[in-house]
């Protein structure tokens, strides 16, 4: 007989809105998922990029998407979507004054000699979204222990069943053709391929129009 243990993984995966206590784990999720990515690589300085990243994603990620109440972890937290959701959407809070002005005072110290490029590329971004309101899809991610067991999906869900309940848009950008093709699996669709404001990255902007 042997002793070695299998582990079955049994219906869909369970997720929970992020929580205050959770912006640490956020943060080390999003560094270990997102610190070899292209975008990393381009938007972050070499010189204490892994640093640079987990400040990105507490501020941007945890701390935003905790505050406004547009934020999704799984229980262990090894895999998180947040969002930014449209003015005045139930069950949202605006961003805290405090959190926008921590945003404002860090993002281009974080950067650093990558700034004026990742702020320009956002400016682009900002340009090609729907004018009518919608979820914008800021950053998911997984650990990569965690990869292939539908937590992508699982956590995209709430939002997306919000989307198709209120007749809503949702909309992201990306920067690998691997996420496009995951997303094309929940309903999004390439609306514009662009560039980075100086070229040097691809990007896609994705729309899911509501379905059902």
């Amino acid at each position: 007989m042997s002793d070695r243990v299998v582990t079955v993984h049994l219906g869909a995966p369970s997720v929970r809105p992020a929580e205050q206590r959770d912006v640490p784990r956020i943060a080390a999720t999003l560094t270990l998922a997102l610190t070899s990515s292209r975008w990393a690589r381009w938007a972050l300085p070499e010189d204490g990029r892994t640093q640079r990243l987990t400040r990105l994603a507490e501020l941007d990620a945890g701390h935003r998407a905790v505050s406004t109440g547009t934020g999704w972890v799984t229980e262990d937290v090894t895999a998180v979507a947040t969002w930014q959701a449209p003015p005045g959407e139930p069950g949202t809070h605006p961003l805290p004054d405090d959190v926008r002005a921590a945003l404002a005072r860090e993002l281009p110290h974080i950067a650093g000699s990558r700034w004026d490029a990742v702020r320009r590329t956002r400016e682009l971004v900002d340009a090609a979204r729907p004018a009518e309101p919608h979820w914008w899809l800021a950053h998911l991610g997984t650990r990569p222990s965690s990869r292939r067991r539908g937590y992508g999906s699982a956590l995209l869900q709430p939002v997306l069943d919000r989307c198709d309940a209120a007749g809503r848009l949702a909309a992201t950008a990306v920067y690998s053709w691997a996420g496009v093709r995951f997303l094309r699996q929940v309903g999004f669709e390439v609306e514009q391929a662009m560039h980075t404001a100086d070229g040097e990255l691809p990007l896609w902007l994705l729309v899911r129009r509501p379905q059902g």
